[in-house]
């Protein structure tokens, strides 16, 4: 760790602002943040505060980047820096939030965007900074407060986050505390927020035991679960283009975010060709040998402590993700199994069968399974199977329209990409704005402020003009 980031460790004053010892500490000043914001802050008070939000994380995103690498263990510093930077620039404000006016000899009813109030949300290990930039700005743009429940693995980062938030807040003139999070965070923790009264509306990042957990507490709950994305390559496609995109994004922060590439099916003829291809973009090639190998050291048959709960984490499934090995190098997992390589390596490739455990699991790590399909239809086939109805995101490289169309229909995902990686759904590299908390589940889909507000009718009626 470096004297930069074990300095942003302590922080200004030794005290994380936000960060409370106790659920109820964290819930009860959040909640009078929450009334002091929606009284005294206006709409362009609000857009000040998310301005200061945005600047504050691009600030740090290095230092934050670093430290949630070190911290957890998982993925790639420079992808991490990446995400914290997109959360800042690319999450929506109070653009999204329009009201809506009705009008005639009767009156006039205008429609708009009420906060809320107190939100609960819950972090992903995977997603730590970024997950909390991007709700922290679409819930404060929709005039609420939040209390975070983050993973315990990524706690200290996470503080040093909504640290750095708050005061960009209280230098705007926006009241403290308006983002909050217990210090030790726990499933207690997180049956506690859930259950105060305080607390309207709770919104969970994660997989479906966590969005399951949340829709029975009663309240209205915005779930962002799992996801198995699929690649599709078909005769049609620019191989050299389908090759670069898949490893640039099956191998983003070692594929620990959901909407990334997960497994491919391309039909027989482009086979070849794609896997050729793909080796000159920083994909090493498994022979089936080193493939069992890779296999029987990151996945488990067997369910214990030492077992990873991926997003897919409760479905039917007969192998797991080893802990230890989820988010890291793909050449330190070569190193592991003894392949002496010299030229530097992004992701591990091998041909798989469509029922291999990869094809089927969602693995959090930077292999991936290429399936041969013997036309199209086989090809679409497999891939609305491997993603399970998840709904989250998939990604077809084509030029034929018709093929494209098909796919897009068939899976039903939330995010669909064509001949680009899945992150160009979420602005990185396309157009468009981004979210961390996708919520297929639910039905939200990308999130943005108007999602974490209510609808609020206000009707003025003729009153004794009226003619009867």
């Amino acid at each position: 760790m470096n004297q930069q980031v074990k300095q942003i460790f302590k922080t200004i004053d030794g005290k994380h602002m936000g960060v409370y010892e106790t659920v109820a500490e964290a819930i009860e000043q959040s909640a009078i943040a929450q009334i002091r914001f929606q009284g005294e802050c206006s709409l362009d008070a609000r857009n000040r505060i998310i301005a200061a939000i945005r600047q504050a994380i691009l600030d740090c995103a290095g230092s934050l980047g670093e430290m949630a690498v070190e911290e957890s263990g998982l993925g790639r510093v420079d992808h991490k820096i990446a995400k914290n930077q997109l959360a800042a620039t690319a999450t929506p404000g109070t653009e999204c939030l329009q009201t809506h006016a009705i009008s005639s000899d009767d009156g006039l009813t205008i429609e708009e965007r009420s906060p809320f109030g107190l939100i609960g949300a819950v972090t992903p290990v995977t997603n730590e900074v970024p997950t909390i930039v991007s709700n922290a700005i679409s819930m404060i743009a929709g005039g609420n407060a939040v209390v975070f429940n983050v993973h315990p693995s990524a706690k200290m980062t996470s503080a040093v986050a909504i640290d750095r938030i708050n005061r960009a807040v209280i230098a705007e003139g926006g009241p403290a505390d308006l983002v909050t999070m217990v210090k030790e965070p726990t499933l207690d923790t997180l049956q506690e927020i859930a259950k105060a009264p305080e607390v309207r509306l709770l919104v969970g990042t994660g997989g479906p035991g966590l969005v399951n957990a949340l829709l029975r507490s009663g309240k209205k709950a915005i779930g962002a679960g799992a996801g198995n994305p699929p690649v599709v390559v078909d005769e049609t496609a620019d191989i050299e283009l389908a090759a670069a995109s898949i490893v640039a994004g099956a191998s983003f922060d070692n594929n620990l975010l959901c909407i990334g590439e997960k497994e491919v099916f391309v039909v027989e003829q482009q086979a070849d060709a794609l896997i050729g291809a793909m080796k000159k973009s920083r994909a090493y090639l498994l022979t089936p040998a080193q493939a069992q190998q890779v296999t029987d050291l990151v996945l488990t048959a067997d369910q214990d402590d030492e077992t990873a709960k991926a997003c897919s984490f409760g479905m039917e499934r007969e192998y797991h993700l080893r802990k230890e090995w989820v988010g890291q190098d793909a050449a330190k997992i070569l190193t592991a199994i003894g392949v002496d390589h010299s030229e530097p390596v992004d992701l591990l490739i091998f041909e798989a069968l469509v029922n291999n455990p990869f094809v089927q699991l969602e693995q959090m790590m930077p292999v991936l399974p290429i399936v041969r399909c013997r036309d199209f239809s086989q090809a679409m086939t497999y891939a609305v199977d491997a993603e399970h109805g998840n709904r989250h995101s998939a990604c077809i490289y084509s030029n034929n329209v018709n093929n494209v169309t098909t796919f897009a229909k068939r899976i039903g995902t939330t995010v669909f990409t064509q001949n680009g990686p899945t992150l160009v759904g979420l602005g990185y590299g396309g157009a468009g704005t981004t979210s961390f908390t996708i919520a297929g589940p639910t039905g939200e889909g990308i999130t943005t402020a108007r999602d974490f507000t209510r609808v609020r009718r206000f009707a003025i009626a003729q009153g004794g003009n009226r003619i009867i």
